[in-house]
C-alpha cells in the first residue's frame, strides 16, 4: 500500500468527525436517566452501554476518540455524566478509573469486533463488549476506587461484583444493537469491515451530497 493511501485512511474527514460527535452525544444521552447506588461510592449508569456501542460500531480509533471527546467536554464543566456530573472533580473521585477505563475499553472492543475483514459476528461482538466493556473497564476502575476510598483492593473488587449482572445485560443489548445495524444499516460501520472498494464508493456518495 502506498504511503498516501495509508495517510488518507488514517486521516479523519467530516463524516468521521460527525460519527464521533454522534456517538459522544449518545453516551451522554444514556446518562439522562441518572444513576443510582446499590452500595459503595461508584454509581450504576447506562452510559457504559454507549461505550460498548462506540467501540463496536466505530472501531478502535474512532470509538476511543468519541469517549475522549465526551470526557474532555465533561472536564470543562458540562454535566454530561449520569446524575448531571461534570467538572474536573469527576476525575479525582472513586469512579474516575471507570471513566478513564472507558477509553481503553472502547479501543479494545473495536480491536476485537473488527479483528477480521468480515462483518461483525455475534460471538466476536459479544466477546469484544465483555472483554473491553467490562473486564478492561474494571481493570482501570477497581484499583483507582480502592486508592481513593482507601479500601483494600480485594474488598473493592468484591463489592464491584454488584455491577456484573447489569453490565452483562448491557453487553447483550449492545450485541443485539450491533447485529441489527449490520443487517439494517451496514454503512454505520464505515471504514471498518467494508472492503476498500465499497468504502471508496461510499465516500464518493457522501462527497456528492
Amino acid at each position: 500500500m502506498r504511503d498516501d493511501d495509508r495517510s488518507s485512511r488514517r486521516a479523519l474527514d467530516a463524516t468521521d468527525l460527525a460519527r464521533v460527535a454522534v456517538m459522544a452525544a449518545t453516551i451522554a444521552v444514556l446518562g439522562l436517566p441518572g444513576s443510582f447506588n446499590v452500595f459503595g461510592a461508584v454509581p450504576i449508569t447506562a452510559q457504559s452501554l454507549g461505550v460498548m456501542l462506540a467501540g463496536a460500531i466505530l472501531g478502535p480509533r474512532l470509538g476511543a476518540l468519541s469517549v475522549v471527546v465526551l470526557l474532555a467536554l465533561t472536564a470543562t464543566g458540562l454535566p454530561l455524566l449520569a446524575g448531571g456530573r461534570g467538572g474536573l472533580g469527576v476525575f479525582v473521585g472513586p469512579s474516575a478509573g471507570y471513566a478513564i477505563g472507558w477509553i481503553a475499553g472502547a479501543f479494545v472492543i473495536g480491536l476485537i469486533v473488527h479483528a477480521t475483514p468480515y462483518k461483525p459476528t455475534v460471538w466476536r461482538t459479544a466477546l469484544g463488549v465483555v472483554v473491553g466493556g467490562i473486564l478492561v473497564d474494571y481493570a482501570f476502575g477497581i484499583p483507582v476506587q480502592s486508592l481513593v476510598t482507601r479500601l483494600p483492593l480485594g474488598e473493592t473488587a468484591l463489592t464491584s461484583l454488584v455491577f456484573v449482572p447489569g453490565d452483562l445485560v448491557k453487553a447483550v443489548l449492545a450485541t443485539l444493537v450491533v447485529l441489527g445495524l449490520v443487517r439494517a444499516y451496514p454503512r454505520a460501520f464505515r471504514r471498518t469491515w467494508q472492503p476498500r472498494k465499497q468504502r471508496d464508493t461510499d465516500d464518493q456518495v457522501q462527497a456528492g451530497r
